[in-house]
């Protein structure tokens, strides 16, 4: 038997000692990365529940003699959490806080708990874990403490070094190591005395190197932490945090908790550029703040580019800034020392931020620096590297410019920010994966920026750990002599090589198993991707791994990933669907493979990602590029494929443009059919539907037939100085024919302040639900049609108003992507720039007041393409100005259009509403409930039975709204013999009629426009 086929036994015997195994070849895609270069198939992934399975998959690895890697969050930004054997998954089972003490200010937790979940529940107690590293929302305590985490904070808490109590881990030999300290604060250790006494031994042998060449400064991280092993301050807990998973793997920990400050202000100060910026860090440093965070013009270019001039808040004059916190409990004295320090002269202007809110926006740029940076300024994927390296804080203004210097002579473009009070700096840079010579480049300018890092007297990592990214580079910081000291001391903890292995000793090249060299996938595709050099490839790769997308969005915000936090599976996170795409465009996954299904079936294609995700990836546009790929010209019999059809949805809800137009000319009949017992069953499994959902009640009258039979006539409202401006209102399919009280409320509100309405032909339609259904060359013609049509109003300057919040997207965005190579991409820009929400009109025409809603209570569900691609900016204000008092619901609905009505997603559907939805509804049954969203307002009525405004019916009440199902009226249909809906929580007995979601898979309306279009 051959090694290989050894290997390939790992799995099953995983699997025979009853642990929880992943091998397919999805899984395997999505754990080959974290958040680094470097792509590494796992043999297998194992998802531990207890401690006794860590010790079984490490009883497996050492019999088949296969490595092990443990995994948290799989941030690891230097290849430090993947592994050729055994991958542990602690952050799915092994995820508790065990213990809070408050008297000791200790917290017990297992190595999977996120630290976002440590700071929920120690904060009530008016304590913190102090070290908070970016990706707090969903990084793991285990991964800080294999990292040696420190944080924006680090200058108020410390490194997570200084903040760890007590450990358990299990040691490649199978046998436990405790350590800790005494009553008297001194360090204890429990473990082999073997272990001790090679350890001891390996220290004295190499006592210079150990004295002289450690901790020189806060952020020397890089390699073992081998001070801490000498004879006079033996603590091996502080040698192993920082070691990687090379070593032991976690078990426990205990860790301290600090007091939470009662008050803190930030002081943003401007420079002319980055490198005076450095060089006034440590002066700041003196006044004493809790974090004194570098940011350049560069990075936040790349956000005012992606988001827009209103996604930056004010900032002082200048070309850079140092974000500096100041905090304490005496509010007065807080304040005095952010004045000092404001008014130190330090930089070309400084600002102090007292708001809580503006100061989150603040951090919000600094925390999302990583994904940011993922485009360089050149416009260029940008990748890590040497991307944490430290100097002494002293230094760091003279070695930003040197760097910069390095960067340009290369011929690379980066935006520099960091932890500018420690002397570290984080970048990532414009690599030319795509040429011939990248990995030579690649080399060549690490190998040449390591060298600067030590003319500096600096730490190649100063956070994020060495790693597959560094490893190779240690020689270049230290001495032959240290070497062969970290040398020594992973022999005497793992002699076989067993833990992480090519990471830190020993290590794998760092131009070895990069995974986008050479990849590029530009053949046949239906999106234009005209931000990513038309390659999918690149696009897919703009997921840099920092799994913003498995963050709580119950307490950070956002859209952003709503079927991981229902499922808790990485497959269904924006991340784990990106990383299974990346290999289907390198080859080694194909279109159909039921991985690439199993990856994107629960995607609701929100586009939650497209504004959350700092990397700017859409998920909801690889989707619809996913199932193009995968049923294109399957309809053809030809030699080694077979007749497949799409799913039944796809010709139902897919289709719907042309089912409602058809329907809109008998709509009692249409709305009867439904209704009959055996037939409506039946027409729903036909449909593709799930029984538990009804379908939708067509209007009696649509809205074309009521404009066409009083516009003409009706009195034009002459007020302002936009009176008699013309204005084009897109009427979707969902307005006209299932509540057409929407779009009347439109005209009514644009007539009042002075427009004069006008639609498209019956033949204008955004085709969205065949995008979302991945019919894209239908989807092409006819989209191609419509903006061809309103762009000749666009040209004349006629702006376009959407009334359904996806219909509008796609005029917005999708259609300059869809219709990027074709005759009408002109056309699509044209519409893309002309197209405005209902509110954005009404807010930039100056005379125009909302009427008065003091008093009037709103819950708000923003839908989400609304948030991600249009911004609900201009809606709060509107709302706000309008003195309404105003909540605003964070995450998607559920419902999703063909998502939520499709069998097999119902379940899913109802949990993500159980995030956001359902709860703001249940705090506020006496609120006027806000929601622009065919399929928000669908969701609303379904599982809550309340009626739902579009904001333009809020603004101008409809004399004769449509009828809005009721409770009563569900229980009626219920018993009339529509399936209940039971066993959900937070549902009623029945569902109430009028659910075919607004939007076909993602949050978008399953209708286009009000036109029969031909598939």
């Amino acid at each position: 038997m051959t090694d290989s086929d050894e290997r390939a036994g790992v799995p099953a015997a995983l699997r025979a000692v009853g642990l929880e195994v992943r091998d397919d070849p999805g899984t395997r895609a999505m754990y080959a990365t974290d958040a680094s270069l470097y792509r590494i198939p796992p043999l297998a992934v194992v998802r531990p529940r207890h401690v006794d399975d860590v010790a079984r998959a490490l009883d497996t690895a050492r019999a088949f003699g296969v490595g092990i890697t443990a995994r948290g969050a799989g941030t690891s930004i230097a290849g430090n959490a993947i592994g050729r054997g055994i991958v542990l998954d602690f952050s799915r089972h092994l995820g508790r806080v065990l213990e809070i003490d408050a008297d000791t200010r200790t917290a017990v937790v297992e190595p999977g708990t996120v630290h976002a979940v440590l700071q929920r529940a120690a904060l009530p107690l008016g304590l913190r874990f102090g070290p908070d590293p970016s990706s707090h929302s969903r990084c793991t305590v285990g991964g800080m403490i294999g990292n040696n985490a420190c944080g924006n904070r680090a200058l108020g808490y410390g490194r997570t070094s200084d903040n760890v109590v007590a450990m358990t881990h299990l040691l490649a030999s199978g046998e436990t190591l405790r350590t800790g300290y005494d009553a008297a604060g001194a360090p204890v250790v429990d473990g082999p005395a073997r272990l001790l006494a090679d350890l001891r031994a390996a220290a004295g042998r190499h006592l210079a190197a150990a004295r002289t060449e450690f901790d020189t400064f806060g952020r020397q991280l890089s390699g073992y932490a081998a001070a801490h092993l000498l004879p006079e301050r033996f603590d091996l807990g502080r040698a192993l945090v920082g070691s990687e998973g090379t070593l032991g793997l976690l078990t426990q920990a205990t860790v301290r908790l600090v007091k939470d400050p009662g008050h803190r202000v930030v002081v943003a100060i401007g420079f002319a550029d980055i490198v005076r910026a450095g060089e006034a860090a440590p002066a700041v440093v003196a006044f004493g703040p809790t974090a004194c965070e570098g940011m350049d013009q560069r990075l936040v270019d790349v956000l005012r580019g992606r988001r827009g001039d209103t996604a930056v808040p004010p900032l002082p004059r200048g070309a850079a800034w140092l974000f500096v916190e100041v905090a304490g409990d005496d509010h007065a004295e807080v304040l005095d020392r952010a004045g000092a320090l404001a008014a130190a002269g330090l930089g070309t202007q400084a600002r102090i931020v007292t708001d809580p809110a503006e100061q989150a926006r603040l951090w919000r740029i600094r925390e999302d620096g990583a994904g940011l940076a993922g485009r360089a300024p050149s416009g260029r994927p940008a990748w890590p590297g040497l991307e944490d390296a430290a100097v002494p804080p002293q230094r760091l203004g003279a070695y930003l410019a040197r760097f910069d210097e390095l960067v340009a002579a290369y011929g690379l473009t980066c935006a520099p920010y960091g932890h500018f009070g420690d002397g570290c700096m984080h970048v990532r840079l414009d690599f030319p994966f795509d040429r011939p010579d990248g990995l030579r480049v690649l080399r060549e300018f690490l190998t040449a920026a390591a060298g600067l890092v030590a003319e500096f007297g600096g730490s190649i990592s100063g956070e994020h750990g060495d790693g597959r990214a560094r490893g190779e580079l240690l020689a270049r910081m230290y001495s032959a002599d240290a070497i062969r000291l970290f040398g020594e001391v992973k022999h005497a903890f793992d002699p076989d090589n067993r833990l992480n292995p090519g990471v830190l000793t020993d290590p794998d090249p760092f131009d070895a198993d990069v995974r986008m060299a050479g990849v590029t996938y530009r053949r046949d595709l239906a999106f234009a991707y005209p931000h990513d050099g038309g390659d999918l490839a690149e696009a897919v790769h703009r997921c840099t791994g920092v799994g913003r997308c498995r963050a709580d969005t119950r307490t950070g915000g956002g859209v952003m990933c709503p079927s991981y936090l229902a499922t808790r599976e990485e497959k269904d996170s924006t991340r784990g669907r990106a990383r299974v795409l990346q290999d289907v465009v390198r080859g080694d996954l194909d279109w159909r493979a039921p991985d690439v299904h199993d990856a994107l079936d629960l995607c609701l294609a929100c586009k939650g990602c497209a504004s959350d995700c700092p990397t700017g990836i859409d998920m909801a546009m690889y989707k619809a590029e996913a199932l193009h790929q995968k049923y294109r010209r399957r309809g053809r019999l030809r030699p080694g494929y077979r007749l497949g059809l799409r799913p039944r949805s796809h010709y139902t809800l897919g289709w719907l443009p042309r089912w409602a137009r058809l329907a809109g000319r008998a709509p009692r009949l249409a709305n009867t059919l439904p209704t009959l017992p055996v037939l409506g069953r039946l027409g729903l499994f036909l449909a593709g539907v799930d029984r538990r959902r009804t379908v939708p009640a067509f209007a009696p009258t649509p809205f074309r037939r009521w404009w066409a039979a009083q516009h003409v006539g009706e009195p034009e409202v002459a007020a302002g100085p936009g009176a008699g401006i013309p204005v084009m209102v897109f009427v979707d399919t969902f307005s006209d024919h299932f509540t057409p009280s929407a779009a009347r409320a439109v005209v009514r509100v644009l007539r009042a302040a002075g427009y004069q309405p006008r639609i498209p032909s019956a033949g204008a339609c955004c085709g969205l639900t065949w995008i979302t259904t991945g019919q894209l060359d239908t989807a092409r013609r006819v989209l191609g049609r419509t903006v061809a049509e309103l762009a000749a109003g666009a040209r004349a300057g006629i702006p376009i108003v959407g009334i359904e919040p996806s219909c509008t997207a796609v005029l917005r965005a999708d259609a300059v992507e869809l219709l990027g190579r074709t005759d009408h991409a002109e056309d699509a820009r044209l519409v893309a720039a002309a197209t405005r929400t209902v509110a954005e009109l009404l807010t930039a025409t100056p005379a125009w007041a909302p009427p008065d809603l003091t008093g009037t209570t709103v819950i708000a569900q923003p839908h989400c393409h609304h948030h991600a691609v249009l911004g609900w900016a201009a809606d709060r204000a509107l709302l706000e100005r309008a003195g309404a008092q105003v909540t605003t619901l964070n995450g998607c609905c559920g419902l999703a259009g063909n998502f939520g009505v499709e069998i097999g997603h119902h379940e899913v559907s109802v949990s993500v509403a159980g995030q956001h939805l359902l709860p703001g509804l249940d705090a506020a049954p006496g609120a006027v409930v806000l929601a622009d969203g065919f399929s928000c307002r669908t969701q609303i009525a379904d599982l809550r039975g309340r009626r739902a405004l579009h904001l333009a019916e809020l603004l101008s009440p409809d004399p004769s709204p449509d009828p809005v199902p009721t409770p009563a009226l569900a229980a009626d249909r219920a018993a009339g013999g529509r399936r209940p809906c039971r066993g959900l929580p937070g549902v009623g007995e029945g569902l109430v009629q009028g659910v075919v979601g607004g939007e076909s898979g993602s949050g978008a309306p399953m209708v286009g426009g009000g036109a029969e279009a031909e598939p």
